[in-house]
C-alpha cells in the first residue's frame, strides 16, 4: 500500500502535455491511497472485456482506487467523446462515434458480473442527438433492472439542452437518484461552461423534482469563485428542492485546462457541509477529493 500525491498520479501519463502545471504546488492533504487489490482488478478487467468506459478513468478521478476496491464504479455511456468543451474537464472533445445500441446490455452484464448493489451511470454530452442520448439512458436503466433487480441506480445526466421530453424519458424509468452537476457558480458559467446555461441546469433539477426524482448536484471549487458565490449556488439548488450536493476541489487535468485559482482548506469544506445541512440538504459530501459519485452508495437512503 502506498500514498501518492495526486499531481504525481496525473503526471505519470506518457503524454507530457497531461502533466499538471508545476506553477502551483498541491497542499499536503492531496494524497491518495493507490492500491490495486482484487476488487480493483476485477472491475478493470470486466470493463475492458465488455468494452465499457468509466468516468473514473476518463476524468482521471483521484478516488478510483478507493472506489474500485469497494466495488463501486461510474459507467460512462454514449461513448467517450464529448460534443462540448468545458474548460475544467479532461474528457475528450470532438465528433462522437455512432451510437452503440448494444452498450446498455453490456452495462447491465457488468453490473451483474460485478455484483454491484448500486450502479452510477453517466454520459458525455451528445448534443448532435435529438434527445441528447436520453433513450440510451432509459434503456440502460431497463436492462440493468432486468438483470439486477435489487441494484439501485443513480444517473448523472447532461442538461439535454433543456429538452423536457428527454428528461421525462429518463425520469420515467425511476432511477433512485437523478444527478445533474451544476459544477460552477452563476458568474463563471459562461466562461467555464460556454455551451451550458446556469439557469437551465437549475430548472432541469427543479423539473426532475416535480417528476418525483430524488435529486442531486455537484459543485467544483477553485476555479475563480468566491465562497459566498458557492453559498449562492447551494441556495439556488435548495430553491428547486435539490436533495443532495457534492462539493470538491478543482484539479487542473492538463496544462491546457483552466488553472487552479486557489486551493480550499479542508476546514472550509467542512464549513460548507455544515451550512449545506442547515439549508436542508439531506446529504452533503464535501471535501478536497470529493467527486460527484464519491460514496454514492451511501446516499440512496
Amino acid at each position: 500500500m502506498s500514498f501518492i500525491p495526486v499531481d504525481q498520479l496525473r503526471s505519470s501519463s506518457s503524454d507530457s502535455s497531461t502533466a499538471i502545471s508545476s506553477s502551483r504546488r498541491l497542499p499536503p492533504w492531496f494524497k491518495v491511497q493507490a492500491k490495486t487489490g482484487p476488487d480493483y482488478l476485477d472491475i478493470k478487467q470486466t470493463m475492458d472485456q465488455l468494452k465499457l468506459h468509466t468516468i473514473c478513468e476518463e476524468a482521471r478521478c483521484p478516488n478510483r482506487w478507493e472506489c474500485w476496491n469497494a466495488r463501486t464504479a461510474t459507467f460512462l455511456i454514449l461513448g467517450d467523446i464529448c460534443t462540448r468543451r468545458c474548460h475544467y474537464c479532461s474528457v475528450e472533445t470532438g465528433r462522437p462515434l455512432a451510437i452503440d445500441h448494444a452498450e446498455p446490455r453490456r452495462v447491465a452484464e457488468a453490473v451483474l458480473a460485478l455484483g454491484l448493489r448500486h450502479a452510477v451511470i453517466t454520459s458525455v454530452n451528445r448534443d448532435e442527438l435529438g434527445d441528447g442520448g436520453a433513450a440510451i439512458f432509459a434503456e440502460t436503466i431497463r436492462q440493468t433492472r432486468q438483470l439486477s433487480p435489487n441494484c439501485t441506480i443513480e444517473v448523472l445526466i447532461p442538461d439535454f439542452e433543456g429538452n423536457e421530453e428527454a428528461l421525462a424519458t429518463v425520469c420515467a424509468e425511476k432511477p433512485e437518484i437523478l444527478n445533474h452537476n451544476i459544477e460552477t457558480v452563476r458568474r463563471l458559467f459562461p466562461a467555464i461552461r460556454p455551451q451550458g446555461k446556469y439557469q437551465r441546469s437549475i430548472e432541469l433539477l427543479g423539473r426532475a423534482k416535480q417528476l418525483g426524482m430524488r435529486t442531486k448536484s455537484g459543485l467544483i471549487l477553485g476555479m475563480g469563485e468566491t465562497i459566498d458565490e458557492a453559498r449562492e449556488v447551494m441556495r439556488d439548488l435548495r430553491s428547486v428542492g435539490c436533495d443532495m450536493i457534492t462539493i470538491g476541489q478543482y484539479l487542473q487535468p492538463t496544462r491546457e485546462h483552466l488553472p487552479v485559482a486557489r486551493f480550499y482548506d479542508p476546514s472550509e469544506f467542512a464549513m460548507l457541509k455544515e451550512e449545506g445541512m442547515s439549508l436542508g440538504f439531506i446529504h452533503v459530501e464535501s471535501g478536497p477529493l470529493v467527486r460527484s459519485s464519491y460514496h454514492a452508495e451511501q446516499q440512496v437512503g
